[in-house]
């Protein structure tokens, strides 16, 4: 029997036992197939990698090459493919040699396959060089998804996020964003576990909630990690309900859940102060799953009482556990004692994490905010002189805002941007405009002991506050701004652009140190909860 063009040599294996031996694939190539047809050897290489017989694919490449028949743009990447799977970048080079004298490298599907071997092999460097070489013309969601899992695979995390963003500026800008995402969970990429759960991660962690989801569907294969991620990331933002369902549909399909599990169902709950439903999960956890609740655990239980104001229901929490809390669960109770300004357990609190943290500066801060909210001004600049004798500065907040390609970068007070006085004019405007829609200053967040007036001014040159209104001035009326913040977002920003939403009727996002916060029409997604 000799085989045709059109015929795969798949035909004639699938006669053959499941457990047959690579060399029963090989044999029937010999026996069945004409040896100088290149697509034939094209079909034996693709179906030798596919089936992940890694070094048959390669031996049949160079048996092929050794007949010198001139490959097709289609012989490449099966081959290259085959390195990546073994690690083998002497034959990776080979090949990629091969593929440029043959004029093939400049292929965006060959591209692809090297720059995924050379991140396989750990050079990444040679990956990047290749997927720059790319025209942006024929650059497709391959080749950014290729580098993208590269970075993801070598533990680059920040590099992955900051080419994701360039891919959305780059597809915004063609106006195929949202196709091109969707072609991403089209891809075979989703089937392998470990990459669909980094790129779940990811798009999470990039504010795409709802890709993440559609990636996590599109997953053909699910393990306890991929299902956490994509917990954890509703939690993020500020979609504990989803969080949940999610959740149960996990216990549902037979899911075992494990520690990182409920420290993220935990974390949700904290998110929407859902007192019940943590306290379930908490005591659940131990009966049913014999997972012994750690540090983790309460320390997200600690947090969802302290916000939602159940600051003895904490501390006794505290006084309970059966492992010794660490910086922190005190830190997420004195994060609640200064929201609910509580004096005394604010000081037993902070008297805890200066015994664990000695030189962390943000205690002090937060102690001061409590002393301040309290009126105690003595105890304030006892504070604040403690810190200047410890030389512990405070970090500096600064807030990040990308346009056109362009990162810009604001502190407090900012007049290093070459708009500063256009923008504080603005934000006078803008002023002028929220008052009328009933905005209040929070003096919550200035803990200096000065008068009204100063106060309202510090608050007014927040680095978000100028991050926002730059944005509003520079971009398309009705697109979405989004701002991330290094702190948490402080009372008086959170109200001040949430009413900037309603008032200039955009979409703001804005990512702080904890979660996304989506503004719209004066709301926002955490419902005033964070």
């Amino acid at each position: 029997m000799k085989l045709s063009k059109s015929s795969s040599v798949l035909s004639v294996v699938s006669n053959v036992d499941k457990h047959s031996t690579n060399t029963n694939l090989t044999t029937l190539f010999n026996k069945y197939v004409d040896k100088n047809n290149v697509f034939s050897w094209n079909s034996v290489i693709a179906d030798l990698a596919r089936g992940g017989d890694s070094v048959e694919a390669l031996c049949a490449f160079s048996s092929m090459r050794k007949l010198s028949l001139t490959p097709t743009r289609s012989t490449f990447p099966c081959a290259i493919k085959s390195c990546s799977a073994l690690h083998d970048l002497h034959s990776g080079k080979q090949a990629h040699q091969q593929a440029f004298i043959f004029g093939f490298h400049r292929d965006v599907f060959v591209s692809s396959a090297l720059i995924d071997m050379y991140s396989k092999c750990g050079e990444l460097s040679d990956a990047r060089k290749l997927f720059d070489e790319i025209p942006q013309r024929i650059r497709n969601i391959v080749s950014w998804t290729s580098m993208l899992t590269g970075y993801v695979q070598n533990d680059n995390a920040r590099e992955a996020l900051l080419l994701f963003k360039e891919f959305l500026l780059e597809e915004s800008e063609c106006g195929g964003a949202s196709e091109n995402s969707d072609n991403v969970i089209k891809m075979d990429l989703e089937e392998s576990v470990i990459v669909g759960t980094s790129i779940i991660d990811m798009y999470c962690k990039c504010g795409q909630v709802d890709l993440a989801r559609k990636a996590f569907n599109q997953m053909k294969e699910k393990n306890v990690r991929s299902w956490t991620a994509m917990i954890a990331g509703y939690g993020m933002h500020c979609r504990a309900r989803e969080a949940l369902d999610l959740f149960y549909k996990m216990i549902k399909a037979g899911v075992r859940p494990n520690y990182i599990t409920f420290v993220s169902v935990l974390s949700a709950c904290s998110h929407a102060g859902l007192v019940q439903e943590g306290w379930h999960w908490l005591n659940t956890m131990g009966h049913e799953f014999n997972i012994e609740p750690g540090v983790e655990h309460y320390g997200c239980m600690v947090d969802l009482l302290g916000r939602a104001g159940k600051l003895k229901e904490a501390y006794d929490l505290i006084e309970g556990m059966k492992v010794k809390a660490d910086f922190v669960v005190w830190g997420s109770l004195l994060g609640a004692c200064r929201i609910h300004k509580n004096v005394d357990l604010g000081e037993i609190a902070a008297k805890k994490l200066f015994e664990l943290e000695p030189n962390n500066c943000g205690y002090h801060v937060l102690l001061s905010n409590i002393y301040a909210n309290a009126g105690r001004w003595e105890d304030v600049e006892r504070t604040r002189s403690l810190m200047k004798n410890r030389r512990l500065a405070k970090t500096p907040g600064f807030s990040l805002v990308e346009l056109r390609g362009k990162v810009h970068a604001f502190l407090v007070g900012d007049k290093e941007h070459p708009q500063h006085e256009k923008i504080y004019e603005y934000l006078e405007e803008l002023n002028v405009k929220l008052q009328e829609v009933g905005y209040v200053t929070d003096m919550t967040s200035v803990i200096h002991d000065v008068d009204q007036e100063e106060k309202e001014m510090t608050l007014r040159i927040h680095s978000e506050k100028l991050a926002v209104a730059f944005a509003i001035m520079n971009s398309v009326p009705g697109s979405t701004i989004r701002i991330i913040k290094n702190l948490r977002v402080c009372g008086d920003c959170h109200t001040v652009i949430r009413l900037i939403s309603k008032v200039v009727d955009r979409e703001i996002v804005v990512r702080d140190s904890k979660r996304f916060h989506y503004f719209k029409d004066g709301l926002c997604s955490c419902g005033d909860y964070w």
